[in-house]
């Protein structure tokens, strides 16, 4: 029986306005921000016009060392001072080299593009000079062509654990959105047939523990399939304007996030589902939601937090506690910070929690079904009348 419940509220809240429009307005939301982010994050790219021979090896020494510097310049060769004049006037050209004699900008001249052409200009007038002075082109080379400074980082920066540090905090907020927004609707949900008397006809011809387990399964599959499409969504924009560069990873952590929605919502939504049925009117759920919605909060934060420290004790203690190791565990996971045990210690415990939980909340939600008013949890365990 449970099933055609499952069903039934699957098919309900998919059919629902507000879930279409909030639906919309998320993917619209996550396209925005990948774009803006991608062109944010775009590299530097610079039109260097170039005037005479003299000029063209200042531009192939200054392309060379931009690549190193991972910035992009493209030359243009034309024929005189005055086009090259009208290209920085018309924008179509940020600096122009003349003749290796003078750069010309059209009003603040871009740092890194002058700094690159002097730098360059300085060792070709250096080239010329030494030539000049009677050395061979191998002495010139082996006293210019100096090897660079190393560069020694203290703190060297993984290009992949930093792609997967921004994927694992938009996985933290999806997620916490997610079994925030489920959860109350399994809650209000609730409430609603409760205030409208729709449970009673509904309870002579299903069981109460059938009721439950089909609303949460239903709204937890309808919760699974939009976090899905979200990731899907996002990966593919991703993917499109080139933010992601290694969508292996990308991939793993949406499977981590999915497969961490499922643990924690179950968890979660039991205990919604018992504060909905404790309460009469939806004025009084939010009451007994503020634990839950406490206990959500503060996982959230841990989780933001643990995408940059995810080995610190309270990110190691919050990954293995069922009811912040959905925000927490997926997170340290794809930093590579979670060890064997501790993601099996994470699943045993979650779902250990949620299996021992569900009798509980079933047991208190089939008593407190029927109750008008405010129910006390612990007369409806004791079996005795509000």
């Amino acid at each position: 029986m449970w099933p055609i419940v499952a069903r039934r509220e699957f098919v309900e809240r998919v059919r629902d306005r507000g879930f279409q429009v909030s639906t919309a307005i998320t993917l619209l939301l996550l396209t925005g921000i990948v774009v803006i982010s991608a062109l944010f994050n775009r590299p530097t790219t610079f039109d260097l016009a170039v005037v005479g021979e003299a000029s063209e090896p200042i531009a192939r020494d200054v392309v060379a060392a931009a690549k190193a510097l991972a910035i992009g310049v493209d030359v243009h060769e034309l024929a005189d001072a005055a086009r090259a004049r009208r290209a920085v006037d018309a924008g179509d050209a940020d600096a122009a080299i003349v003749d290796a004699q003078r750069i010309v900008v059209r009003a603040s001249p871009p740092a890194q593009l002058v700094g690159l052409i002097q730098a360059a200009s300085l060792r070709d007038r250096s080239e010329r000079a030494l030539v000049s002075s009677g050395l061979s082109e191998q002495q010139v080379d082996r006293a210019l062509l100096q090897a660079p400074l190393p560069i020694e980082a203290l703190e060297p920066v993984d290009a992949r654990r930093r792609e997967a540090a921004s994927v694992a905090f938009v996985g933290v907020l999806v997620l916490y959105g997610q079994l925030f927004a489920y959860g109350y609707w399994v809650a209000s949900g609730v409430v609603e047939e409760k205030s409208s008397r729709v449970v009673e006809v509904l309870l002579a011809t299903v069981r109460p523990s059938h009721l439950l387990r089909g609303k949460v399964f239903g709204i937890g599959l309808l919760g699974l399939a939009q976090l899905l499409l979200i990731g899907v969504v996002g990966f593919v924009t991703a993917q499109a304007v080139g933010t992601l560069q290694f969508p292996s990873e990308a991939i793993a952590t949406l499977g981590l996030v999915l497969v961490w929605f499922v643990l924690g919502f179950f968890f979660y939504a039991s205990l919604f589902a018992v504060a909905g049925s404790i309460v009469t009117r939806q004025e009084d759920l939010q009451t007994t939601m503020t634990p839950l919605t406490i206990l959500i909060v503060a996982s959230f934060f841990i989780g933001i937090s643990a995408t940059s420290s995810p080995d610190s004790t309270l990110a190691v203690l919050a990954s293995l506690l069922p009811f912040s190791s959905p925000l927490v565990m997926p997170t340290r996971i794809a930093l590579g910070d979670a060890t064997w045990w501790e993601i099996v210690a994470s699943i045993v415990i979650s779902a250990g929690a949620t299996a021992a939980l569900i009798p509980l909340a079933t047991k208190i939600y089939s008593r407190a079904l029927l109750r008008s008013g405010r129910v006390r949890i612990r007369q409806v365990l004791r079996g005795r009348e509000a």
